[in-house]
């Protein structure tokens, strides 16, 4: 579509399902662009992907949908990976894998699908938790907002690799060049101050401490 088709850098860009996939499944956070009240509005949230929807929470978008439905939303989902630090400024880059996906979310209303979407959102951010913590009551559900987006339109960049100035008239000048890389990973559970003596975090939890943050991310 027009929409996802790549007009520079295409040689970053990318529409394979597998790439798109790959990166949702790297994260739990994104943005998601929408016109509210005539004015547009870029709000961050946590998602949920199984592969063919997404599923996020979108009290604002949700309105705005009510106030006009069949309104197109841009999802967006950035990992920084690292900083190409050039010889010169020109050609400093950053090394990171992006998704963007355009759709008309549809509010979820189905108790079922609800819970199922909830479910996708919890585990993607902390696989395990959804079975382990007390699930929604039908008040919470009430209260909550979930909004499902098609897959279909969307279309992935990322960039690797370090400078593209070595061969180049700079090279002479004595100035180190090469990336800087970016990983964050999980430090120690922090307890509750209320909690209860004697209450261990769970074993899903304790797992990812000292372990990358974001699944396949690279290292320089």
């Amino acid at each position: 579509m027009d929409r996802t088709r790549h007009r520079r850098l295409r040689a970053q860009g990318s529409l394979d399902r597998a790439v798109l996939n790959a990166i949702l499944d790297a994260g739990f956070m994104c943005h998601f662009g929408v016109v509210v009240d005539g004015y547009p509005m870029v709000v961050p949230t946590v998602y949920g992907s199984d592969g063919r929807n997404l599923y996020f929470h979108g009290s604002v978008a949700s309105r705005s949908l009510v106030a006009s439905p069949g309104a197109t939303v841009c999802v967006t989902v950035t990992h920084v990976d690292g900083l190409v630090l050039a010889r010169s400024v020109f050609e400093h880059g950053v090394n990171y894998r992006s998704a963007m996906i355009y759709g008309v979310p549809r509010l979820v209303t189905d108790t079922e699908e609800k819970l199922e979407g909830l479910r996708c959102l919890t585990e993607q951010a902390t696989p395990g938790q959804w079975d382990y913590a007390r699930q929604p009551s039908a008040k919470e559900m009430a209260a909550t907002a979930l909004l499902c987006m098609s897959l279909e339109e969307a279309s992935v960049k990322t960039s690797t690799g370090g400078p593209e100035d070595g061969d180049g008239p700079d090279a002479a000048l004595g100035i180190w060049a090469g990336v800087l890389p970016l990983v964050a990973t999980w430090g120690e559970p922090e307890p509750d101050t209320l909690l209860a003596d004697g209450v261990e975090p769970p074993a899903h939890v304790t797992a990812r401490s000292n372990t990358r943050a974001f699944v396949g991310q690279a290292a320089g």
